[in-house]
Formats: C-alpha cells, structure tokens, sequence
C-alpha cells in the first residue's frame, strides 16, 4: 500500500529543502506516521511526500498530475487550507473560501476519476492565537474555520474520511500555551506534530487499515 502525503509547509517540513535521500519523507508528522506504521507493519507500506512550503490549493492543483494521480497511491493525505488564509494578509494573494471550496472539490473528484479506488485522508487545517496570528486572530480563526467547513463538507459529498485537528489543538492548549504546540500559531512544534501524527494514524488505522484487512 502507497501512501502519499500533500499540502504545505506544515507537511513539507525540510523535506524539500535539501534534506537529502535519507529523508525524504521530511521531519514532521509525516515522518513520524511512517516511522510508526513501518516499524508497527514492516513491509506493508511505502511513503511519499510531496508537500510544497508556501502552497495553497490552487497550487496543490495546478500540481496534482505530477505530484499525485502519477505516483498512483492506494491513501492520499492533505493537509491544505492555512496558506489559503495567510497569504492574503502578506501579499493578498491568497483563496477566497468559495474559491476554495470550489478547487479543493475538484481536486478531489478528478482525483477519485483518475484513480477509482483511492481513499482520501481531508485533514482540517488548524491554527491557534500566538506568534504570526495574533495581529488579525478573529480575521484569521474564522477564515481557517470557513477553509476547515469546505474540507469536512467535501469529505462527506464525496464520501472521504475527514481529519479533525482543530479541537484537538485547541483542547491540548489547555495543558500547555499555544505556542507549545504551534511555534507561530500556524507550525507545529515537534510536539505538535506528534499530537496530528496520533490522530492521523488512529484514523488510518480504524478507517483503512482495518477495513482492508
């Protein structure tokens, strides 16, 4: 079983940024979520990442042939959303969430057509209040939460798993501030990062692993 992992920096994370052969599957929950599954089920599984820095969904799109339907993975996890939100307070580039909803949908069902028996992983992008979000946090929480309502919609019109991540986040706050789990509000820390690979591999696990076996 292939699975491939998509999105931004936030799956990224060095991976394409000269890290080298050794990691090419980058240094953040990806990594982790194929450390445990490879150790957990040797020989059952191999791993992509082709997660851009900077990326938003028409990006992901305007990609998808090359970095996605090419690689023919059996699970496709991405995670999308943030820089949608971000980019329009840096440069006002970023993507509308009709706009969003619209593309990341399509994505999804050409995805579904160029491989009928794929299974998506939607994970919600997330942020929480410090660092680079605290200036506009109200513009900012409620513009992810619009980005987080299109994937879990799409997920379910499509029939896909959806990932929550926010409350999580959200709840863990609780137990340490903000920036414990995302340095600048929007990147995980080490620890976060392994907070959204525990999520994503009990889902994995119960959704498809399971199932398929």
């Amino acid at each position: 079983m292939k699975i491939l992992f998509q999105g931004d920096s936030i799956t990224d994370v060095g991976r394409n940024a000269g890290s080298g052969s050794l990691t090419p599957i980058g240094q953040g929950y990806a990594l982790l979520c194929a450390a445990t599954l490879g150790a957990k089920y040797p020989m059952q599984f191999t791993f992509e990442n082709r997660g851009i820095s900077g990326n938003r969904i028409v990006d992901v799109y305007a990609r998808i042939k090359v970095d996605g339907w090419n690689l023919s993975p059996d699970v496709f996890s991405i995670l999308i959303g943030v820089n949608d939100v971000w980019h329009e307070f840096g440069n006002q580039n970023g993507v509308d969430a009709e706009r969003f909803y619209r593309v990341y949908k399509m994505l999804v069902t050409d995805t579904m057509e160029q491989l009928p028996h794929i299974q998506m992983i939607l994970m919600e992008p997330f942020v929480l209040n410090c660092g680079a979000t605290a200036e506009h946090w109200d513009i900012f929480r409620g513009e992810t939460e619009k980005r987080a309502e299109a994937v879990k919609q799409i997920a379910s019109e499509c029939g896909q798993i959806f990932l929550p991540l926010q409350k999580m986040l959200d709840d863990a706050c609780g137990i340490a501030p903000a920036s414990y789990w995302l340095g600048d509000g929007v990147h995980p820390t080490t620890a976060g990062h392994k907070l959204i690979a525990d999520q994503w591999i009990k889902t994995f696990e119960e959704k498809i692993l399971i199932p398929h076996t």
